[in-house]
């Protein structure tokens, strides 16, 4: 099936509407030309309102680990974006979002990445994302798993959520900006080379 196919049907997915206290509208950008594909967790509010992924703080942070723009994350169709669940799955009573709901992924992960064949580097952003890409893989703790990174490049990278709520995580694990985010950046520059 042609991506296009995959993508038309990903963008009419209502298989949890009657999950969602709001109207589901997946969001998902990818490309026949994607090479780096930004697999988060599931969209958020400012995300499902714009329709356009990574509008948000957090956007900014990824951003800033790849070493690109928001004209080159935007413009260039060799990077592209495709959570584990495509449609924002809601504001949990405590604050934070709901996790993402599994069955989107199963419904549409295996067939969406068959549709994308050219795609070498796969970011793996938050645990959820981690935990389903990388089943018996995926360590006891998200931070297990990014400290791992390079039992997992140069095809998958783990990395935590760039979301303000792991500020903290960043300044207690400095590993990741003196070791992960170099190596990132550089692998990027070369897929977009």
């Amino acid at each position: 099936m042609s991506l296009d196919a995959v993508l038309a049907d990903i963008r009419a997915c209502r298989a949890c509407a009657g999950e969602l206290a709001h109207e589901p509208r997946p969001v998902v950008r990818v490309f026949p030309e994607t090479r780096l594909l930004i697999c988060g967790q599931a969209p958020g509010r400012r995300v499902h309102e714009s329709g356009l992924p990574f509008t948000d703080p957090s956007g900014d942070r990824l951003r800033d680990w790849m070493g690109v723009d928001s004209d080159a994350f935007y413009g260039d169709r060799r990077i592209g974006v495709a959570a584990q669940a495509f449609c924002y799955p809601g504001t949990a009573p405590k604050g934070g979002d709901y996790p993402p709901p599994r069955r989107c992924a199963q419904l549409w992960r295996p067939r969406l990445l068959e549709a994308l064949p050219r795609m070498e580097l796969t970011l793996l952003v938050g645990g959820h994302a981690q935990a389903w890409a990388l089943g018996e893989r995926f360590g006891p703790t998200m931070t297990d798993t990014v400290e791992r990174w390079r039992d997992f490049a140069p095809a998958i990278l783990p990395l935590p959520h760039p979301s303000w709520r792991n500020t903290a995580w960043l300044k207690r694990h400095p590993w990741f900006k003196a070791e992960v985010v170099p190596w990132l950046r550089a692998r990027v520059r070369e897929l977009l080379a």
